[in-house]
């Protein structure tokens, strides 16, 4: 099924009841997810790509936030170092892919090729265009290795951005989110709007997909983001709570006292 952004602006807004119920469910379920992972050696990727302040760095704060952080890496990706240019564009991911028993996150990812570099003309035609290619393999590959793969885009109206560009300027405590490049990458918006759809178009595999959301109502979008992510992760997951093992419970009940240990139900 073909993604297009333009269909995907409902404005649906929750109650902000119901969004710190739902919250915290998620996030509680995501939690007992983690645990799973770190328990049974399985890893996963989640990349954030979406419009600026479309609200991506309020979502990603909502999944951390219950997340064990010795086994969750979050990895905010700018431009590469000279360093990293001197590789393939893939390499610095390499660096930064989850190891067992971890969460990685990435705030912006490995298709800058075919988004920002290619509507900078920071690569050439040939370049980005056989870059889909390389990145279907790439995570076909972490996928066959084990690796859940959740992609997640944020999506709001050019109207909508304009009023949240608005709000960092007035809001002192805000301006540091924003800058030059906000206003260069408003300016390419129908070339970003073509970007993403041939991304959409030619990187929404099986091992892969990519889940839009709207993110007009920014409680919404987290709610769903964070549904999509449980969603994704817990998929085929044995989530039951672990046996303890014999020779721990009879070192606890040394240690702790038989009859203290049995009540536990462990």
């Amino acid at each position: 099924m073909s993604i297009r952004l333009e269909d995907l602006e409902g404005g649906e807004e929750i109650d902000h009841k119901d969004y710190e119920d739902q919250l915290e469910k998620l996030q509680h379920r995501l939690e007992l997810i983690q645990a799973a992972y770190i328990n049974q050696g399985r890893k996963a990727a989640i990349a954030v790509e979406g419009w600026d302040a479309a609200g991506k760095g309020g979502l990603i704060k909502r999944i951390v936030g219950p997340l064990d952080p010795r086994y969750t890496k979050v990895w905010s990706i700018a431009a590469p170092s000279p360093l990293e240019l001197s590789h393939h564009y893939l390499w610095r991911f390499w660096q930064r892919l989850p190891a067992k028993r971890e969460i990685a996150l990435f705030d912006r990812s490995w298709y800058g090729r075919v988004l920002v570099e290619r509507v900078d003309g920071l690569a050439e035609e040939a370049v980005w265009k056989r870059a889909y290619d390389e990145i279907n393999a790439f995570e076909a590959l972490l996928a066959a290795d084990g690796t859940r793969i959740i992609k997640l885009f944020v999506h709001v109206t050019q109207e909508e951005q304009d009023k949240r560009l608005l709000e960092r300027l007035q809001t002192p405590w805000k301006r540091w989110k924003t800058g030059l490049d906000d206003y260069h990458n408003r300016s390419q918006r129908v070339s970003y709007m073509a970007a993403y759809h041939d991304m959409f178009d030619r990187c929404s595999t099986e091992v892969a997909p990519w889940t839009v959301i709207d993110g007009t109502d920014k409680k919404t979008a987290r709610i769903k983001g964070l549904e999509a992510i449980v969603a994704a992760l817990s998929q085929d997951v044995d989530l039951r709570y672990p046996e303890v093992p014999e020779e721990v419970l009879r070192v606890a009940e040394e240690a702790l006292g038989k009859d203290a240990v049995r009540s536990t139900g462990a």
